[in-house]
C-alpha cells in the first residue's frame, strides 16, 4: 500500500494503482475517452491530465502513471496530486479544443446524442469557443458488418474498439492505420467483423463513431422506459437492460455482473430485439379441415380440454429452450393432476439421468471461476457458439496467466490458444486412462477445469449410455489425487435458458413417464395422444405421426407449423419469469412491454387449460404459483444465488461403469445467429448469418 494526497486529501491505495484510480478512490472525478478498466492503458486522448506536485512542470497522464512512479517529498512526505489546478483546467481546455478540431459537431442527427461522452465533457471541461477555422478533416464511413454503423468523421482515436477487438473479443481485424491527419480506424481487409461479441464496441465508442446499425434513428435516450433483466438466448444468463417505448422494445444493452458477463453481451443477445415483433403469434389457432384458423380464447381451451380428456394419461409434454421456471413447473403439475410423467426439457437422447445429483448438470466452478482454473479441457463444446461470454471469460485467464488448454471434439477457432488431442469419446477414454501429455497436465492441475457441452452428452443416434459414461469420465479427470480441497472442476456448459430450471423442478420424465425423443416416436406410433410443445421447436416434427400437438409459444416457428392448437404466449421481455444459468445461479426477467394482441404468460395459459379441463391448478396468481415452487424448491427463491452443486457426489459420478467404446463429438450449435426461435424471426440475425456464411464461404 502507499499514501498519496489527492487535492490535499491523503488517501491509502495499492502501489500498483495508476493516478486515475487513486484520484478516484478519494472521490475526484477524473474525464477520459480512451481509458477503460477492462482494457490496456492507451494513454492517447490525453484528457485525463493531472498536475503532480513536484514533478514536471508540465501535466501528466493519469492514466499512465502509477503510484509508485511518484517520488515522496524532501522530509518523506507523501507525493501529491491536483486534479482540479489552474494547470489542469487549462489543459483539459487545450485538450478538448485539439478533438473538436475535426469532429463534425452534428449532434442533432447523432445517435449518440444524450449519451455521448464528448458531449458531455465538452460541455463540463471545454470552452465555449474554438480558435480554429481551418476545414474539418473528412473519412470515409467504413463497412464492419451489419450490426455496426460508422460515422468515422466523429472517430476521436481512442482505440477503445481496437483494443477490445484485438484483447477481448479475440480477433485482430481491426487497428489504426496511417499516420497524423491521415490516420484511420479500420478492418484491415475491409470486410465485416466475425466477433460475436463485436456490437460490444457501440457501448465502448465515447462518440458517435460507432453507433447501433439495427437502431440507428429510431429513438432517443431519453424516450425509452429502462428495465432491468436478464437474457435467455443461450444459459449464460446475461444481466441485461430492456429499453422500450410504448408496447415496442427498441433495443438493448448489457448490465454490469462481475459474476456473468462483466459488461459486455453477445451479438445475439444485443440485436435480436427486432425478432420479438417480427412473425409473432397473437391469437389462438385451432386446426379445422386441414389449416389452422383463428379462433378466441374458451374454443381453444375447450378442445385442448377436451382431446386432453380424451386421451386420458397418455400426454406429454416437451419443454423448448427459452421455457421459465414456473411455466414448466405449472404444466408439470397439470400433467401430474391427470396421471402422466412425460415430461422432458433436456435435447433428444440426453445422457443427464433424473437422478443424478445436481452437481452432474452444473457448470459448478461457476463462470467467474474461470479464472481460478489452472488447466482447462473443452469436451464436446464450441463455447464460441454456445456462451459466447464463457468464451470470453476463458481468454481473458488464458491471456492472463498462459494456461494449458485442450479440446476434444470439434476443431474451431476459440480465440485462444489450444492442444488438440482428439474427436471422439476414444480420446476421453485414453485422456482418462492417463495416456498423452495432457493427461499428465490434468494430473498436476491444482484447480483443473473440465467442460462438457450438451454436444458431449447427447447422442442422438448412439443413446444415452455415451453421454452418461462421458460424464462419468469428465468426472473422473475433475477430482484427480491433486486437485485442491474445495476445489469442484466439472462444468456442464448447457446452451438454453430453460435447461438447469427445468431440471432443478424436476421436468424430467417420472412415475414411468419417458424422453423427449421416446415421446415422439411413441407419438409417431399413434400410443401418445396429446404432446405439448412449450415454446419447443428443435425437435423432429414430422416425426410425430397423428397426435395432437398443442403449441405454446410465442413465435410461428416450427412448433406452430405442425401444431393442431397455437395457445399464443409471452417472449421474455414481456414476462417476469425465473430463470436458472448454467452455473445455477437463480435470476428473473422483468416485463418491459405487454404481449401482443390475445396472446398471454405462459403459466396463466395453463392455469385457464387446467380450469377448461374440471381440475384447476392450486394458484391464481403469479405471487401464489411462485409460493408454490418456493415451498417445494427452497433454492429456487435464492435470487441471484447459488445453490452449489456437491464434490461428493461428482466422485461418485467418477465410479460409474464404463460401457461405451466410441461416441463423435460435435457441437449442439449449428448456426450461431439462428438458435431459437425468435433469432430465427429477427431480420438482423438472418443478416448476420448470410453475411457468416459469405465470410466462411470465402475463406475456403
Amino acid at each position: 500500500m502507499a499514501n498519496i494526497k489527492v487535492d490535499g486529501q491523503l488517501v491509502e491505495v495499492p502501489d500498483y494503482y495508476t493516478l486515475m484510480q487513486a484520484a478516484e478512490a478519494a472521490g475526484a472525478e477524473i474525464p477520459r475517452f480512451c481509458y477503460h478498466e477492462r482494457l490496456s492503458v492507451a494513454g492517447n486522448c490525453r484528457m485525463c491530465l493531472v498536475e503532480v506536485k513536484g514533478g514536471p512542470p508540465k501535466p501528466q497522464a493519469s492514466c499512465a502513471m502509477s503510484v509508485k512512479d511518484l517520488r515522496p517529498g524532501p522530509n518523506g512526505e507523501p507525493p501529491e496530486m491536483f486534479t482540479n489546478s489552474p494547470m489542469v483546467k487549462k489543459a483539459r481546455e487545450g485538450v478538448m479544443e485539439f478533438l473538436l478540431i475535426n469532429h463534425p459537431l452534428d449532434c442533432p442527427i447523432c445517435d449518440q446524442g444524450g449519451e455521448c461522452d464528448l458531449q458531455d465533457q465538452a460541455m463540463a471541461y471545454g470552452v465555449d469557443k474554438n480558435r480554429f477555422a481551418e476545414n474539418k478533416r473528412a473519412v470515409e464511413d467504413k463497412y464492419i458488418g451489419p450490426l455496426v454503423k460508422t460515422s468515422m468523421n466523429r472517430c476521436i482515436h481512442c482505440t477503445r474498439c481496437v483494443r477490445f477487438t484485438t484483447e477481448v473479443a479475440g480477433i485482430a481485424e481491426m487497428g489504426l492505420l496511417g499516420r497524423g491527419e491521415d490516420a484511420e480506424i479500420t478492418t484491415y481487409l475491409e470486410k465485416a467483423l466475425t466477433s460475436e461479441l463485436q456490437g460490444n464496441v457501440i457501448d465502448l465508442c465515447p462518440v458517435g463513431a460507432l453507433t447501433s446499425k439495427p437502431y440507428a434513428f429510431h429513438a432517443r435516450p431519453w424516450e425509452l422506459v429502462k428495465t432491468e433483466s436478464i437474457d435467455v438466448m443461450d444459459a449464460v444468463g446475461s444481466n441485461i437492460r430492456v429499453d422500450s417505448r410504448g408496447r415496442e422494445v427498441m433495443r438493448i444493452l448489457p448490465r454490469i455482473n462481475e459474476a456473468i458477463n462483466e459488461e459486455w453481451i453477445s451479438d445475439k443477445t444485443r440485436f435480436v430485439w427486432d425478432g420479438l415483433k417480427n412473425q409473432r403469434l397473437d391469437r389462438p389457432y385451432v386446426r379445422k379441415g386441414g389449416k389452422l384458423q383463428q379462433t378466441g380464447w374458451d374454443e381453444a381451451l375447450a378442445t385442448v380440454a377436451a382431446r386432453v380428456k380424451k386421451a386420458g394419461s397418455k400426454v406429454g409434454a416437451i419443454a423448448g429452450d427459452l421455457a421459465a421456471v414456473e411455466e414448466m413447473f405449472a404444466l408439470k403439475a397439470l400433467l401430474a393432476s391427470i396421471g402422466s410423467g412425460m415430461t422432458d426439457v433436456r435435447p433428444a437422447m440426453s445422457g443427464i439421468d433424473p437422478s443424478m445429483p445436481r452437481s452432474a448438470y452444473l457448470f459448478n466452478p461457476t463462470i467467474a471461476g474461470i479464472e481460478q482454473a489452472d488447466a482447462i479441457l473443452i469436451i464436446g463444446t464450441n463455447p464460441r457458439k454456445e456462451a459466447s461470454l464463457v468464451n470470453a471469460r476463458i481468454r481473458k485467464t488464458w491471456r492472463a496467466k498462459g494456461l494449458p488448454i485442450a479440446v476434444i471434439g470439434e476443431r474451431a477457432d476459440l480465440t485462444y490458444d489450444y492442444a488438440y488431442l482428439g474427436e471422439g469419446f476414444e480420446t476421453l477414454a485414453d485422456l482418462a486412462a492417463g495416456k498423452g501429455e495432457f493427461a499428465a497436465v490434468l494430473a498436476n492441475a491444482k484447480n483443473p477445469l473440465i467442460i462438457v457441452g450438451e454436444g458431449a452428452v447427447s447422442h442422438a443416434t448412439l443413446g444415452k449410455q455415451a453421454g452418461r459414461d462421458t460424464i462419468a469420465l469428465a468426472a473422473k479427470l475433475a477430482t484427480g489425487a491433486n486437485v485442491a480441497e474445495g476445489w469442484n472442476g466439472f462444468a456442464l456448459l448447457h446452451n438454453a435458458a430453460s435447461r438447469v430450471g427445468g431440471l432443478d423442478i424436476g421436468f424430467v420424465p417420472h412415475d414411468g413417464g419417458v424422453c423427449s425423443a421416446d415421446q415422439i416416436a411413441l407419438a409417431g406410433k399413434g400410443e401418445l395422444d396429446v404432446l405439448f410443445l412449450l415454446g419447443a421447436d428443435e425437435y423432429d416434427m414430422s416425426a410425430m405421426g397423428k397426435a395432437f400437438v398443442v403449441y405454446i409459444g410465442s413465435h410461428g416457428d416450427k412448433g406452430a407449423h405442425r401444431a393442431d392448437v397455437i395457445l399464443p404466449a409471452a417472449t421474455y421481455t414481456e414476462k417476469s419469469g425465473t430463470y436458472v444459468n448454467t452455473e445455477g445461479r437463480v435470476q428473473v426477467t422483468t416485463r418491459a412491454v405487454f404481449p401482443p394482441g390475445e396472446a398471454k404468460e405462459d403459466w396463466a395459459i395453463i392455469r385457464a387449460l387446467s380450469g377448461a379441463m374440471g381440475m384447476p391448478l392450486p394458484f391464481n396468481s403469479l405471487t401464489q404459483l411462485r409460493g408454490a415452487i418456493y415451498a417445494e424448491f427452497p433454492h429456487l427463491a435464492r435470487i441471484d444465488q447459488i445453490a452449489a452443486g456437491s464434490v461428493a457426489d461428482v466422485v461418485k459420478l467418477a465410479k460409474a461403469g464404463i460401457k461405451t467404446k466410441s461416441a463423435p463429438y460435435g457441437s449442439a450449435v449449428a448456426e450461431f445467429y439462428l438458435s431459437n426461435p425468435i433469432a430465427r424471426a429477427s431480420a438482423t440475425m438472418g443478416e448476420c448469418a448470410a453475411t457468416a456464411a459469405g465470410l466462411r464461404q470465402a475463406a475456403e
